[in-house]
């Protein structure tokens, strides 16, 4: 989902969890600006036209569209209560994902090593990315791009971000980057193994195996690549981590904690912070903000610049902090 991953808020739940198939059409959907689905479409095409879109294109493009319940249902559903930490990590960073990560870093460790070579990015990293986005590429969304996009910007709740990425989408098929048949991703447009929407995957998608096309549905390549782009435009920075788990002192003010919040690890060292063993903070010249999850007693981690950038990549703390304790079991494991 803007630069990365603000592109969509995280839902509270399963990352990588599949999408339902697609649903029938929307008859009772009412658009806020009130024009029909016919009416909205015709407009649309002319502004597309305008834009450069060919006729050819708007043709396969929007053969057989309509607007789509299960997409309008999926954009207004909202958790009936919000995980905790502690539940969302279980259910994210679990065995059974630790363990495919190990077993595809070792697989892929010499392409991931040369797309480290290019951006910094680490491959455990990248890994734990992957497979927290997509679930190592098993989820990639099986609704038509264009479909799912017309109906969200259709239907109007957030119909001006979702228009920007109908037409992404649709300069994605101009570009013969894909074929319209073949542009699939989640109910929210969503595309690939790692989940770009159109305007990021205009931005940042790389060809990596150099076939001539920006694959992120099958080319691993460029998936990895892709991802590292993106990471790296966002501020990356090679060589430090994404932050670590802490050990805080009895009484601790947790008025100190917060992203907003920055200090050295010097000065959390000197308010008792330490790390997860017990031992001392290392001696490094990083500023740090504190995180405490869950509430007083709750899991504590330092997060460093790196950390920001993952939550360009999602906005989400959940996310970002176990993007971050994923890698960290595959870097041990591969260590």
């Amino acid at each position: 989902m803007a630069i990365g991953a603000s592109r969509r808020a995280l839902l509270v739940g399963l990352a990588g969890t599949a999408a339902a198939a697609a649903a029938p059409s929307a008859a009772g959907a009412q658009p806020r600006d009130g024009l029909s689905w016919a009416s909205w479409l015709e407009a649309f095409k002319a502004e597309a036209r305008a834009r450069g879109i060919s006729a050819a294109i708007l043709e396969r493009a929007f053969a057989g569209v309509r607007p789509l319940e299960s997409v309008i249902e999926a954009d207004r559903r909202q958790p009936e209560r919000r995980l905790s930490f502690a539940e969302y990590r279980a259910r994210v960073v679990n065995e059974a994902r630790i363990r495919r990560g190990r077993e595809l870093l070792d697989e892929h460790r010499a392409l991931l090593e040369r797309v480290r070579s290019r951006f910094g990015v680490p491959p455990a990293t990248l890994v734990a990315l992957w497979g927290i986005e997509s679930s190592y590429g098993t989820y990639k969304g099986s609704y038509r791009v264009v479909e799912a996009l017309a109906t969200l910007a259709w239907e109007g709740r957030r119909a001006e971000l979702f228009r920007r990425e109908l037409l992404a989408a649709l300069e994605i098929l101009e570009r013969r980057e894909r074929d319209p048949e073949r542009l699939l991703g989640s109910w929210a447009g969503a595309m690939g193994q790692c989940q770009f929407m159109p305007s990021t995957f205009l931005s940042y998608a790389i060809d990596f195996d150099g076939d001539g096309r920006r694959d992120i549905w099958t080319s691993l390549p460029d998936v990895f690549a892709s991802m590292s782009h993106y990471l790296a435009r966002a501020g990356w920075s090679g060589g430090e981590r994404w932050g670590r788990p802490v050990r805080l002192p009895a009484g601790f003010d947790a008025g100190l904690a917060g992203l907003e919040r920055r200090a050295s690890m010097a000065e959390w060292a000197r308010r008792g912070v330490r790390a997860a063993d017990g031992g001392p903070l290392p001696a490094a010249e990083l500023e740090a903000s504190l995180l405490q999850m869950d509430g007083t007693g709750g899991p504590a981690f330092l997060v460093y610049r790196n950390f920001r950038t993952l939550m360009v990549w999602n906005r989400s703390t959940y996310f970002a902090l176990s993007v971050g304790l994923l890698g960290d079991q595959l870097a041990q494991a591969a260590a």
